[in-house]
């Protein structure tokens, strides 16, 4: 079984952009969505896509499944079957020591927000936050793609805090 082991935060300031590699624009759209135990998603990335399925969280740790697709194929499944418009991003990776972060940047109806999330090896593997690392939002629903993907206009993100480890 696949599996994500994921934290995710949001960014203060542009700290982040210095060791950013280029950055790759996405579109991505919910085809379906069970509450908190599933969702079913579609992501057209630059020239590749992908369709997604993830499981329930139980903590840090869920089943995800991901498979290429024809990219025609999903910008049908974009412009046909989502709900919702699809969210806007470009995503960039940031390497800092052995941890790669992926920092996106929304655009379109989420302009303004910012996420960084990283991907751990096992649910206890140390941290360190860079600078640019502000609130953990990885148990906050509001945050998850699927949820955002619903709202027509991002709302005002609480006020960054630093958090520990």
């Amino acid at each position: 079984m696949g599996i994500e082991i994921e934290r995710k935060f949001l960014v203060v300031g542009d700290g982040w952009q210095k060791a950013a590699r280029p950055g790759c624009s996405m579109r991505q759209g919910y085809l379906a969505q069970s509450g908190s135990t599933s969702i079913v998603r579609v992501r057209c990335a630059e020239d590749r896509a992908f369709l997604t399925v993830k499981g329930q969280r139980e903590g840090l740790v869920r089943p995800e499944f991901e498979y290429e697709i024809p990219y025609t194929e999903a910008e049908e499944m974009l412009r046909t079957l989502c709900r919702n418009p699809p969210i806007e991003k470009t995503r960039y990776r940031v390497k800092l020591g052995e941890l790669s972060w992926d920092v996106d940047v929304f655009s379109g109806r989420l302009d303004g927000l910012v996420l960084a999330e990283v991907e751990l090896k096992c649910v206890d593997q140390p941290v360190e936050l860079p600078a640019w690392i502000g609130a953990e939002v990885t148990y906050d629903p509001q945050y998850g793609n699927a949820v955002l993907s619903e709202i027509p206009v991002m709302p005002s993100a609480p006020a960054p805090q630093r958090t520990s480890t």
